[in-house]
């Protein structure tokens, strides 16, 4: 990681990172539960979790957000075969 150093003392590992950046967010009760439980759980802190599902979201991110819409249209699969749209 960009900016990060680690320090060996005593038989551990100590990682620090320099974030230059702070993001304050206000979240409904269910979704800080949620966080509060899925980092009680890991043992990683709330930002740790959040800044890991926020990279797995950019890395998800094809750029193509029109991708998202693939199926979502009904109608003939043809569209020249609708009423009105015949073909010569």
């Amino acid at each position: 990681m960009p900016g990060c150093q680690r320090s060996f003392r005593g038989g551990s590992v100590l990682h620090f990172c320099h974030m230059g950046n702070t993001l304050t967010i206000r979240l409904p009760e269910d979704l800080a539960r949620w966080l509060a439980d899925v980092a009680e759980r890991t043992g990683m802190s709330q930002g740790q979790v959040v800044r890991q599902h926020l990279e797995a979201a950019r890395a998800a991110d094809c750029g193509r957000p029109f991708l998202g819409l693939a199926g979502a249209v009904n109608g003939p699969r043809d569209l020249s075969g609708r009423k009105g749209f015949a073909t010569q």
